[in-house]
């Protein structure tokens, strides 16, 4: 038997100020796309051979370019047509927040134009993650559909290898099952739907209950994603029944997940310590013991923003009583970090900081002394700790007690092994300003203070200050329902 196998993974972020093209994706092909989508050693197992598309991966970015998105699909339909014959199964890794410039979901047409070469029965395996958005068609042209559970997301892994062994139960025992779908009139912000509090942790559990149920082939909650306006916009729940008898069960089951979701739209909120950002650079000078992190969530990396904002940054030079030894990490700069590059160790030198893209990543001219140079790995996954992801230069801003990280790409930094390979150790530092919403697991664990920043810029907090024009309407909590 043999899967067709591919990958497409991106935060289309619409406020972005430039598109994404083919050079932000990490791609990979035969047997490296096999391995880097962590499936190789399920269908190993299985005795189901893969037939490899394209592995590309873009994390959180701008609007994808036509042109960037036609070859990946390309590569994903023209395999198919190639192997037709041979195809037993698909499987899938496609985020679903990807917003291709003049086309829409990206995930959605993969989708739609591989039906149109399988045929409606061959079984489709998707896994997604959380924060992206569904439509029916696209749900009931899958056989199977999962997200991952947990946010920040520390069961993706996992996740993929349980899906993997899903289809390959289904490619062996094939039966006629469908995906069944239910839009919540309900957006929400990562931001909002953590995982280790309510009301997310109860949802998680009772769709771990119908899990357990014989009759129930697996069960999710798609958050939705919120940072380009789309029809597709909002919350969705799946339920994907066992058999083909079990149909009806399945219809039933996702109405009364749809209603636990919906019952608890009042419970939604921040997750940890916010504050405006006065406030919270308040909070961090007080505090005695530790580190302070603080998150400028307006220029959240993880949600696809472009790490490039200044704004903070500005406001703690101005403040004559700011003595905390501090580290911006990072800010995105590509042409401030070619110019740190060249420069040996221990140089000083006048630089000028912030793309300029907008008030928010206004230059500001700085003299800086070089630290340390070093190399970014991905935030989401331990299995990146190897891969590089982008360059950085560690700069100390002469007169105060400033460092910055200044890199060549937008990535946070959420995970220690990153401090570490950028040269940099987070002990010696008070405060430690990131570039993400929500504090990821590793940042929580150490900081003694961490806080929430409610900054502007392209992931601005408050939903209902977004000026959706395409979403369905009315939508909570942007309309009182």
């Amino acid at each position: 038997m043999k899967v067709l196998v591919g990958q497409f993974v991106i935060e289309c972020n619409e406020n972005m100020p430039n598109k994404s093209d083919l050079d932000v994706f990490t791609l990979a092909y035969g047997s490296e796309c096999v391995q880097k989508m962590q499936v190789d050693e399920v269908f190993r197992q299985a005795d189901i051979a893969p037939i490899p598309t394209i592995y590309a991966d873009a994390s959180s970015n701008g609007v994808v370019r036509r042109r960037a998105f036609e070859y990946i699909e390309a590569s994903i339909l023209e395999t198919a047509q190639e192997h037709l014959s041979e195809i037993d199964g698909v499987f899938l890794h496609l985020h679903g927040a990807s917003e291709v410039e003049g086309l829409g979901s990206g995930e959605h047409h993969i989708l739609k134009k591989l039906r149109e070469i399988i045929g409606p029965y061959t079984p489709v395996a998707i896994v997604c993650d959380p924060h992206g958005n569904l439509c029916r068609e696209y749900v009931e042209n899958c056989t199977l559909i999962r997200s991952y559970r947990e946010s920040p997301h520390t069961d993706a892994e996992a996740t993929i290898r349980q899906v993997a062994s899903m289809l390959c139960d289904l490619m062996k025992n094939r039966r006629n099952i469908h995906a069944v779908y239910r839009k919540l009139p309900l957006i929400l912000g990562g931001e909002q739907s953590v995982s280790t509090d309510e009301p997310v942790r109860s949802i998680n559990r009772y769709m771990n209950e119908l899990e357990e149920d014989p009759q129930i082939l697996s069960a999710s909650w798609h958050v939705g994603y919120l940072r380009h306006d789309t029809p597709v916009a909002g919350c969705g729940v799946v339920i994907v029944p066992q058999t083909e008898a079990d149909q009806t069960y399945a219809e039933e089951a996702a109405d009364h997940l749809a209603s636990y979701v919906w019952d608890r739209r009042h419970e939604f909120h921040y997750t940890g310590l916010t504050a405006e950002p006065a406030r919270a650079l308040q909070m961090a000078l007080a505090c005695s013991d530790g580190i302070a992190f603080i998150s400028d969530s307006g220029d959240n990396v993880t949600s696809g923003a472009g790490g490039y904002n200044t704004w903070l940054l500005r406001q703690v030079l101005e403040l004559p009583q700011w003595d905390k030894s501090t580290l911006f990490a990072n800010i995105c700069d590509p042409d401030a970090w070619a110019l740190l590059h060249a420069q040996p160790l221990g140089a000083t030198l006048s630089v000028r900081l912030g793309a300029g893209y907008d008030e928010l990543s206004a230059p500001i001219p700085l003299t800086v002394t070089v630290r340390a140079k070093g190399s970014l790995p991905g935030w989401f996954k331990e299995s990146q700790n190897d891969e590089i992801h982008g360059r950085s230069v560690l700069a100390h801003v002469e007169g105060t007690a400033i460092d910055i990280c200044v890199a060549d790409t937008n990535e946070t930094m959420a995970r220690h092994i990153q401090f570490i390979k950028a040269g940099i150790d987070w002990d010696e530092y008070g405060v430690i300003v990131v570039k993400q919403g929500y504090m990821m697991p590793e940042i929580l664990a150490k900081g003694s203070l961490c806080v929430m920043a409610l900054t502007d810029g392209a992931t601005p907090q408050d939903t209902k200050r977004i000026p959706f024009k395409r979403i369905m309407r009315p939508m909570y909590p942007i309309d009182d329902i």
